[in-house]
């Protein structure tokens, strides 16, 4: 039995932790007394301590992030009923800032506040030869990348086989965007780029052909940026999938160059966009030149094959919902596949609560502490745009509805006020923003369209159709084929499925169906 194990509770099971297999990776010689415990948070926390409490641990090591921090308080208030000897020690970005009023806090035996990966073996240490640290809080400094062992070892050939494989080539972020936690953890520290690599290409050769970069600033340093890409691109092949987040105004002609080699389907990037409002940015200390920003987008979308996922946060101090309004439509016009709206979280220990007075920001008090309302945009207005958000992930960001989309504005109106008043007209048909299938939604679609905008029925159908062709769904809601011609039924019925699993999103924007470019009515794609 090992008397440390080290447990999180992830989002999806698809999400291995990259944390905990950090902190395993430098425990040294007591890795081999270790163990890795993952959870979802579809588990009940009952269920969770039977199985970590069947393991007879010494020490519990606990991930405790946003997603998880009200599941992860109640096992830990369970397991300190159920044993009390038992030491658990909490760490990860919810712990480790305003943590004096956390009941978590209060639950644990001690709190490792930042990166751990140093600090758990020594507390480990202390713990298992009979001499504990006396303090509870133990902040642990950023460690020297260059010192630690890499983690990559730790993915097991199940982790390769159904999970996402997080990597990180560098670790911290050199802004100071007061909305994220990264603008404290300056400056940049590069891994030693020779050691990263020799670890990429075992997992190559182990068969891991996604690869999830974690770094904030993937495109920062130029020549890293450059060796990474050069290195993937000696090892193309169908299925590889690299992820990087991305600045969004620096793209020089040294990476666009290496960009251009890869096929289509094979690079993603997240561009943090967050608001066209230069006063806004301003105010928030997030530095960014626009025009750059839409030459590199122009350049990504029609120079490349980049599925490219920009990030819009609405909420934030001194943006009025007309200035959110403009934003949006100007990064529609850019024409990202993904345009991920979030609305603006206060994360613990993140400056944005500088603006809470003269912004009158009022924020939920549980996770994800999103805001309610502000001064220039009043609660009623949040949740409509809460809404939106949620919506335009299903309709706009999915790949189930991407002919059919332009269809929402056409004729010049704004992307943002059709979408909004396509939301609230949903919201009042459906009254939730969850637990909606997909044929409902191309249904409700179809008759938002036609009904609402007055599309013609035949058109919007064969858009559908095409989307479904392209999605890989084999079938379309009556009231929708009640407007094709019978070929379009034959074709849907002989639907493949599409590939690759952990790329599905990325492949029905791209058109992995059979015939995602000649469905009935002949429209081009979008």
């Amino acid at each position: 039995m090992p008397e440390i194990v080290l447990a999180t509770l992830n989002a999806r099971y698809v999400h291995a932790s990259f944390g905990l297999r950090c902190l395993r990776a430098n425990l040294g010689g007591l890795r081999a007394r270790s163990a890795l415990a993952e959870f979802t948070i579809s588990q009940r926390p009952l269920e969770i301590a039977e199985e970590l409490l069947a393991l007879q641990p010494r020490i519990l090591g606990l991930g405790v992030y946003i997603w998880n921090v009200a599941l992860s308080t109640e096992l830990v208030a369970l397991l300190k009923r159920l044993r009390p000897e038992l030491t658990i020690v909490v760490g990860g970005p919810e712990v480790s800032y305003e943590f004096e009023q956390q009941e978590i806090v209060r639950l644990a035996d001690h709190v490792l506040t930042g990166e751990a990966d140093l600090v758990f073996p020594e507390v480990c240490r202390q713990v298992l030869t009979g001499h504990p640290p006396a303090a509870k809080i133990i902040p642990a400094a950023p460690p020297d990348v260059a010192q630690l062992t890499l983690p990559y070892d730790e993915y097991t050939d199940e982790d390769i086989a159904h999970r996402l494989i997080y990597v990180e080539a560098s670790r911290g972020c050199p802004f100071e965007c007061e909305f994220c936690l990264s603008s404290l953890d300056v400056p940049v520290r590069a891994f030693p780029l020779d050691a990263f690599l020799v670890a990429m290409d075992r997992l190559f050769a182990r068969g891991v052909r996604h690869f999830k970069f974690v770094d904030r600033t993937f495109n920062l340093h130029l020549e890293t940026g450059r060796k990474i890409l050069e290195f993937f691109l000696d090892r193309l092949e169908p299925g590889l999938f690299l992820h990087f987040e991305m600045i969004p105004d620096r793209l020089p002609a040294g990476l666009r160059e290496l960009i251009t080699r890869f096929p289509a389907g094979t690079l993603q990037f997240e561009v943090g966009v967050q608001t066209f409002d230069p006063v806004v940015a301003a105010a928030i200390h997030r530095r960014q030149d626009f025009g750059r920003l839409e030459d590199n987008f122009r350049f990504l979308r029609e120079q490349t094959g980049v599925h490219v996922h920009a990030d819009l946060i609405a909420g934030l101090p001194g943006e009025t919902l007309e200035g959110f309004a403009a934003g949006f439509d100007r990064l529609v016009g850019l024409r990202p596949q993904e345009i991920q709206v979030g609305v603006l979280k206060r994360l613990r220990g993140t400056p944005i609560g500088r603006h809470d007075a003269e912004g009158q920001m009022v924020y939920s008090p549980h996770p994800p502490y999103e805001i309610l309302q502000n001064r220039l945009v009043d609660f009623v207005t949040m949740q409509r745009l809460g809404r939106f958000a949620r919506y335009w992930d299903l309709v706009g960001n999915s790949g189930h509805f991407v002919a059919v989309l332009p269809e929402f504005w056409s004729g010049g109106a704004s992307p943002f006020a059709e979408f909004m008043r396509f939301s609230d007209w949903f919201y009042a048909r459906e009254g939730r923003r969850h637990g909606i299938a997909l044929p409902h939604l191309v249904e409700q679609v179809f008759v938002w369209l036609t009904q609402e905008r007055g599309r013609p029925a035949e058109f919007i159908a064969a858009a559908l159709c095409q989307d479904a062709l392209r999605a890989g769904q084999a079938e379309l809601p009556p009231v929708v084929k009640a407007h094709l011609p019978a070929s379009a039924g034959a074709a849907l019925s002989a639907q493949r499925a599409i590939s690759p699993r952990t790329t599905r999103r990325q492949a029905r924007h791209r058109g992995a169906g059979t015939a995602s470019s000649s469905a009935p009515g002949q429209l081009a794609q979008s």
